[in-house]
């Protein structure tokens, strides 16, 4: 064996991680984290042990008050078993977003985006762009239309083109569908404004442009740098994310009560 896996198997009151969560570690190393400071530490410490004398499994009851001094107070249930594994991929769960424009914004948004549950699709019309993929991350050069109108449902979408006639293109593609988890456009109240009128001209309903958002980002965050821009952006996008993933853990609630 090369590592130990720990995994988070149950928790009582409160506690840093939620069950599931995961970390393996290595005699010279880890990867992903279980929280909490002692806690991880305490866990760090037992795997390494269990490396050194060839220990398989173990499981590690804790009171994290009594036991390791932390004032969250509450019961951990940790899984530590012997893996070849030497990685941990840290989120149960990806969000597909389609990003369009490879300008300064959007460079920033992706490089923001790297270590995040996001798998992106970042296209550009533009022949002299050349893309590089990274992390999650898919680079197209091609035609943003066609790209919106193929994108998998229940996706992501961020509009920062170049072009402000090929960004209301987009506008109208994607707001046409009723199968998007975000629509968003870079740009100020009156470009909001501007879209919302031609948008209508073109036969769109009002719960149809009602799902722009517009100015993009989190409202009171000052800034015209890309790299802050992104970092506003990248925090509304994890709000999204958060607020469906409670409506899906209450639908889920609901199926099985």
């Amino acid at each position: 064996m090369t590592a130990i896996k720990v995994t988070v198997a149950e928790t009582l009151g409160s506690a840093p991680r939620g069950a599931g969560a995961t970390m393996i570690v290595r005699a010279d190393g880890q990867a992903g984290s279980i929280g909490g400071g002692a806690l991880e530490k305490r866990a760090i410490e037992v795997a390494r042990e269990m490396l050194a004398e060839g220990t398989e499994h173990l499981e590690l009851r804790l009171p994290l008050g009594p036991t390791l001094q932390q004032c969250c107070g509450g019961y951990v249930i940790l899984d530590l078993t012997a893996t070849e594994q030497c990685d941990v991929e840290p989120y149960d769960r990806h969000e597909t977003l389609f990003l369009y424009g490879a300008g300064h914004v959007g460079r920033a948004v992706v490089q923001a985006l790297s270590p995040l549950p996001f798998d992106i699709v970042w296209v550009d019309a533009r022949e002299d762009w050349r893309p590089t993929a990274g992390n999650h991350c898919y680079a197209i050069s091609g035609d943003p239309l066609a790209v919106a109108r193929e994108a998998t449902s229940d996706a992501y979408h961020l509009i920062m083109t170049h072009d402000h006639g090929l960004d209301l293109a987009l506008c109208e593609v994607l707001l046409r569908r009723n199968d998007t988890a975000h629509v968003g456009l870079i740009g100020s109240s009156s470009k909001k404004a501007r879209f919302v009128s031609q948008l209508r001209a073109r036969g769109l309903t009002e719960g149809q442009i009602g799902r722009l958002v517009c100015p993009i980002g989190v409202v009171g965050i000052k800034g015209k740098e890309p790299a802050v821009i992104a970092a506003a952006v990248v925090a509304e996008l994890l709000l999204v994310r958060s607020r469906r993933m409670r409506m899906t853990d209450q639908e889920d609630g609901a199926l099985h009560a």
